[in-house]
């Protein structure tokens, strides 16, 4: 397996009058046709300034939704390009259609930094199936392909994977700085490093888990899978969330880092309450003295001091996944005092997308991260070691 590290960007190339593709993230939230979030287009910006910068013709693609190989105009890319014109201070050109004459059309008439957007990808039937034949078309409409959707970087799709088989191919910014900042803390971190895991479930993580123990210094879990954990050193939990499944593997995670050094840390007093519901009625206990009837829905204020201090002497350190229920403010101390640490701390910080990143918006403290990934689900599959197939097929520097 060749290493990410070593992937040609959108800077190895001479883009001067070539038609470039660049497969975009542009899969941003939608209300009634209205865009309430333009944040993965301002992402974009970097790469696709560059190619216009550089006299590049430049075509975009990306899918939106799940129009499931229709074509739909509820997920049509025309309000994408509107958008998008704005922020680039120049027009953006619609194609009607993927790959079909209107693509074809107005791909052959672009003038160096110029700008196409083909309509959703997604409305192609081949696309999530990574069509050849589709890819092939892709290949067609230009000279050279630069992959920037991180976000879809685990899908091998014609226009995030195969499309790369017929085409030179590179990486954007964006997905440069993932590799970057993901793929040089596993591969050479400055240490410690100290890894924090939160979410539901043990079972979305066993992979990011067992592959972490062999690189971590310190493994933090917190949420509602520490409950899992909890259970396997026979602590009563109530009825907290539990994989009853994942007693045993708990267990054996824990004492596979105990043998390689590793200290694993789970919370030690927990705030629960009576049921699962944002008012409910709440208190501060030990770990293994939750009440029959009760459920842990956040860390407590001891264990938020233990995972601070772990953070405060990291030299990288890794988050994904909330501590507790984050989004009902009792119980979103957790969450707020494992960001403020990290805020707080001289570490290389890394954040895995989803709640995550959402709870690090809503603090403020988004400029104080070294890097906020841009992929829930590609973020969690690169830190399990596994390979993206959207950066696989991507060109190695010689």
């Amino acid at each position: 397996m060749s290493s990410a590290l070593n992937k040609m960007t959108v800077e190895d190339f001479d883009v001067k009058g070539k038609k470039v593709l660049v497969r975009c993230d542009f899969n941003v939230k939608m209300e009634n046709g209205v865009i309430t979030s333009d944040k993965r287009i301002v992402a974009s910006l970097p790469t696709i300034k560059y190619l216009i910068d550089n006299g590049a013709k430049v075509i975009l693609c990306s899918h939106l939704g799940r129009p499931k190989g229709q074509v739909n105009p509820e997920f049509s890319m025309k309000p994408v390009a509107a958008r998008l014109a704005e922020l680039l201070g120049q027009e953006v050109k619609m194609a009607e259609d993927v790959v079909g004459e209107s693509a074809q059309a107005l791909a052959a008439g672009l003038q160096d930094g110029e700008v196409l957007l083909l309509e959703n990808v997604r409305f192609e039937p081949g696309e999530t199936k990574n069509d050849p034949e589709l890819s092939k078309k892709f290949a067609d409409l230009a000279e050279l392909y630069v992959n920037d959707a991180f976000g879809s970087a685990h899908r091998a799709h014609s226009s995030t994977a195969g499309v790369a088989e017929y085409l030179p191919a590179a990486c954007g910014y964006l997905i440069q700085k993932e590799i970057q900042f993901i793929g040089g803390a596993l591969e050479n971190p400055k240490r410690p490093l100290v890894a924090i895991l939160g979410g539901a479930k043990v079972s979305d993580k066993i992979g990011v888990i067992t592959n972490l123990i062999d690189k971590c210094n310190t493994l933090i879990v917190g949420g509602g899978m520490a409950y899992t954990f909890m259970k396997s050193l026979g602590h009563q939990i109530g009825n907290s969330l539990l994989e009853a499944d994942k007693v045993d593997l708990a267990k054996e995670m824990m004492e596979k880092a105990e043998a390689k050094g590793v200290k694993f840390l789970i919370p030690v007093d927990n705030k629960v309450g009576r049921e699962y519901a944002p008012d409910t009625e709440a208190m501060i206990v030990n770990s293994d003295e939750i009440p029959d009837g009760w459920m842990g829905l956040d860390i407590g204020p001891e264990t938020q001091k233990i995972f601070a201090d772990a953070v405060k002497d990291a030299g990288t350190v890794i988050w994904n996944g909330p501590m507790g229920v984050s989004e009902w403010e009792n119980f979103a101390a957790g969450t707020i005092a494992v960001a403020t640490a990290i805020a707080n701390s001289d570490a290389i910080s890394i954040i895995g997308g989803g709640d995550s990143a959402a709870a690090i918006q809503k603090l403020g403290f988004a400029d104080k991260m070294s890097h906020i990934s841009t992929g829930g689900g590609a973020s969690l599959e690169y830190l399990e070691g596994k390979e993206l197939p959207g950066i696989a097929a991507l060109n190695d520097k010689n």
